[in-house]
């Protein structure tokens, strides 16, 4: 029998969502389209970001490597805030010279990878990751039909500026109707941002609908997984910290005929995963250094018994928080107790939640939980029960009967930051300092090329010449994990294939461009070279 087709993958991610949908149990929502895609698949109520903001989190999902492992800790990099000209921004993160970025060991197995649109990886995408990558991308555009792809499509409708007050704004819900987490407090403003947000699922929701559709239009949805994940959730105290508002995400997965239709799985699974989990389904060998790992399919292995989440600077504030979490408990340790929970970060204050609260706190009229935001230092260490406590307001830190936990908890976090290793405890500055050593962003190597045939047996690179068929043309790049990808077209835009062995050259003359990139570093300048290849 034939060995069947490789599955295609398809990634619809919704930015800055909590699981707020019907079929997480929330009686609010209106997500037909999200439902119809749990009850078709399967659905982990038990998924974490590694990170309560964008890049660092988005980081993670296209590594497959933790944040604070890599230098990608920090948000952000790629600007300079001129209230804070002091910090070592802008710079693009250097990453360990073996890491990748995992669709591009798709391409090389001969996927066609796209991704529509956003990446905000702390570091420029190399222009070896995607086969397309823009507004448009589309496995549509693919060259060969049947060739398998893998395609992102990241729905920005849900970011935290959505809730924002709008001129001519349509709100499809009634702010009555919000059900509120008890730290924010009861007011007209709180309820509209609340009732903007399920506006903008639904909306999201609806556009999910249309891809789904395409899918069926061109008869692969029986062989495509489809994935429908988020970053980290949208909410003052929830984005950026990593309290369960900020890291809990949605992910459900379909795969028809390998995972049974209303499937759910209490595993623990963390974002970090979900690139592990595409290689392997593609038949991929998963490389060592990821610290993912494959959460289901035939190479899942065991579940996790922890998942791990940090805070490090964002925008203009530097703070310093590890969070571990099982199935029940999390336990938070505050490097900076001295701190208050309310550091200056002017992008967040546009929140109207947020302008809401320091209006009341103004007052002195926040109560209760609604006080927890605005205490001027934390506790060292935070342990909530998720279970009977899912806003995690409680504090058991000091609680005898919690002893155990706490302990257990406080081992798992110290084993994982000297396993993975935390860059955290570098500074910024001397960070920085290490991977532009004289202030500058190193550049990649260019291309060299090497011809491999009767007449040279590949001992020295070439810029052209006359060679015996049958020829190959190796590349090299001096730069250490430095990525290349050529081009035989001599005019316009190339097309560029990624390079993963050496090129067979036809018989006559071909011209081929060639550069190279490293992550962090400047892409290499073009390389160009004509060869002539005659028969034997």
């Amino acid at each position: 029998m034939p060995e069947p087709a490789r599955p295609n993958v398809l990634w619809v991610s919704f930015e800055d969502t909590n699981p707020l949908y019907g079929c997480y149990g929330d009686s609010v929502a209106r997500t037909p389209n999200l439902d119809r895609l749990a009850g078709e698949g399967g659905r982990w109520p038990n998924a974490f970001s590694t990170a309560g903001v964008c890049a660092p989190a988005r980081s993670a999902v296209i590594t497959g490597m933790y944040p604070t492992a890599i230098g990608t800790h920090h948000m952000r990099t790629t600007h300079t805030d001129p209230a804070t000209p002091d910090l070592p921004t802008p710079y693009s993160a250097v990453v360990p010279h073996y890491v990748k970025c995992f669709p591009e060991y798709m391409r090389a197995a001969g996927y066609y990878c796209t991704n529509n649109a956003k990446t905000d990886y702390q570091f420029a995408p190399p222009f070896t990751v995607w086969d397309d990558l823009g507004d448009q991308a589309h496995w549509r555009n693919r060259p060969e039909q049947d060739q398998p792809f893998f395609a992102v499509f990241n729905l920005g409708r849900t970011h935290e500026s959505g809730m924002w007050p709008a001129e001519g704004e349509d709100i499809t819900f009634d702010p009555a109707d919000i059900e509120l987490p008890p730290y924010f407090p009861d007011t007209p403003k709180v309820r509209r941002a609340m009732a903007r947000m399920y506006t903008n699922i639904e909306h999201n929701d609806r556009r999910l609908g249309e891809l789904l559709g395409q899918l069926e239009e061109d008869g692969l949805a029986e062989n495509t997984v489809v994935f429908h994940w988020s970053d980290h959730g949208p909410l003052p105290r929830g984005k950026r910290w990593p309290y369960d508002a900020g890291i809990h995400v949605p992910m459900i997965v379909r795969w028809p005929g390998r995972i049974d239709p209303g499937t759910v799985s209490e595993d623990l699974v963390s974002t970090i995963d979900l690139g592990p989990t595409v290689l392997a389904l593609a038949g991929i060998e998963v490389p060592a250094h990821m610290q993912g790992r494959p959460f289901f399919g035939p190479k899942a292995g065991p579940p996790r018994d922890y998942v791990f989440a940090t805070r490090d600077r964002h925008d203009t504030a530097y703070d310093m928080v590890r969070a571990v979490r099982d199935r029940r408990f999390k336990y938070i340790r505050n490097y900076r107790p001295d701190l208050p929970y309310l550091l200056w970060i002017p992008y967040r204050n546009r929140h109207p939640i947020l302008q809401e609260m320091w209006r009341l706190h103004l007052a002195d009229e926040l109560t209760g939980p609604q006080r927890l935001m605005f205490q001027r230092s934390r506790p060292v260490e935070e342990l909530y029960d998720t279970a009977s406590d899912p806003h995690e307001i409680n504090n058991l830190a000091g609680d005898p009967a919690h002893k155990d936990d706490l302990e257990r908890l406080r081992r798992a976090l110290d084993t994982w930051r000297r396993e993975v290793g935390d860059w955290g405890e570098v500074p910024e500055s001397e960070m920085v300092q290490r991977w532009y050593p004289d202030g500058r962003q190193p550049r990649t190597a260019a291309p060299v090329f090497i011809p491999i045939c009767a007449d040279t047996p590949g001992t020295e690179a070439a810029s052209g010449g006359p060679f015996t068929a049958p020829a190959l043309l190796q590349l090299h790049s001096a730069t250490q994990g430095a990525s290349m990808a050529y081009a035989f077209e001599s005019n316009g835009e190339p097309r560029w294939t990624l390079y993963t062995g050496p090129i067979r050259l036809p018989v006559g003359e071909t011209t081929v461009r060639a550069k190279a990139i490293r992550i962090g570093y400047q892409e290499s300048p073009v390389a160009a070279a004509s060869f002539v290849v005659v028969e034997g």
